[in-house]
């Protein structure tokens, strides 16, 4: 018997079908891209489960702006992106507008499938923290009439507008930083350096090192914690190598608070005194960070104001009288505060 309450997901839709969410989003926009025998299979599933798109989104006629702004990003936990989020609606009710705001978790299918469900309820525009190199979803976005803006990471090859930090210059002068208070073993805890952001705070704190003639040891480099556990075990790791860092760079927000987390720990169980563990720098400020048990510095920057650019470069674009300008590079700069604790 039919549950009558349940309302089938475009997810259900997919898996009948035999094909992606993004499809179905696809095909349910205009079938751009689509091949006309999967579009039948899309649209026989859809009348089987009795599928229906939001009404208000199928109620906007075409040329008409819906007033809405998709913002993906890639974690909603951390309250980095929550603010950076806070920033886009700010600017965007400046202009009457409001956002629809979703998660990725980094996961570049989650993205394709967020950026088709933002197609289907007719979103002016999209601005985008990426997941990865991927630009296909992006780019059929384009291809539709919906301008895209990247946030805190570009994707080569998509001609897209984008608004990042100075993270290779902010990685070097934050790593230039430890190894002038005396520190020549430091450790590294960032993201996987197929992520902009990862290779370009990666690079900095190599060029710091390499300039000041500090050979780099690989047992104390771990890229790829994305986790505040993930950063802890790395740094669980580092601590018990036979010759652990003085110092640890930490290539964002999450990575020191799992370093901190972990030192904490030990520092409980009193196998070790506070000034034996290693000094932090964190690329990202973060609630409460003073009260950080070892020295601590932070290299800041406003997550907030890189919302509202990246939301003045999306409106300008919608606002435009020619939309097909080149796409513009903005970098917003940041700032060194050594010695919180």
């Amino acid at each position: 018997m039919t549950n009558r309450t349940h309302r089938p997901t475009i997810k259900e839709v997919a898996q009948r079908a035999g094909v992606s969410p993004m499809t179905v989003s696809r095909t349910l926009s205009g079938g751009v891209n689509v091949k006309p025998d999967v579009q039948q299979r899309v649209l026989e599933a859809v009348a089987e489960l009795g599928y229906h798109r939001n009404e208000n989104a199928r109620s906007i006629r075409p040329g008409h702006s819906s007033g809405l702004i998709g913002v993906a990003i890639t974690n909603i936990a951390n309250p980095y992106y929550s603010t950076f989020a806070l920033g886009v609606e700010e600017e965007a009710a400046l202009t009457g507008r409001r956002i629809l705001l979703g998660n990725t978790g980094e996961d570049t299918a989650r993205e394709a499938e967020l950026v088709g469900d933002f197609l289907g309820r007719r979103v002016d525009g999209l601005i985008v923290v990426p997941a990865s190199t991927s630009s296909a979803h992006l780019a059929h976005s384009q291809n539709q009439g919906v301008p895209v803006v990247l946030a805190s990471r570009r994707v080569d090859g998509l001609a897209a507008d984008s608004v990042v930090l100075a993270d290779d210059d902010g990685a070097y002068r934050g790593t230039i930083a430890l190894i002038d208070r005396g520190h020549t073993r430091i450790g590294y805890l960032g993201n996987t350096l197929s992520i902009f952001t990862g290779e370009r705070r990666h690079a900095g704190f190599v060029r710091a090192l390499d300039e000041r003639g500090i050979r780099i040891d690989p047992v104390l480099v771990a890229a790829g914690p994305q986790t505040v556990e993930q950063a802890r075990e790395a740094t669980r790791a580092l601590l018990r190598s036979k010759n652990p860092p003085t110092a640890i760079f930490c290539a964002n927000n999450r990575n020191a608070i799992g370093a901190l987390k972990e030192i904490n720990q030990q520092l409980h169980t009193g196998l070790r005194q506070a000034s034996e563990f290693p000094e932090i720098m964190s690329f990202d400020d973060f609630e409460l960070a003073e009260l950080s048990p070892v020295p601590i510095s932070v290299i800041d920057h406003d997550p907030r104001e890189l919302g509202r650019t990246a939301a003045r470069l999306l409106l300008d674009r919608l606002d435009a009288p020619e939309r097909d300008a080149a796409p513009r590079e903005i970098e917003l700069p940041v700032s060194l505060r050594v010695g919180l604790r």
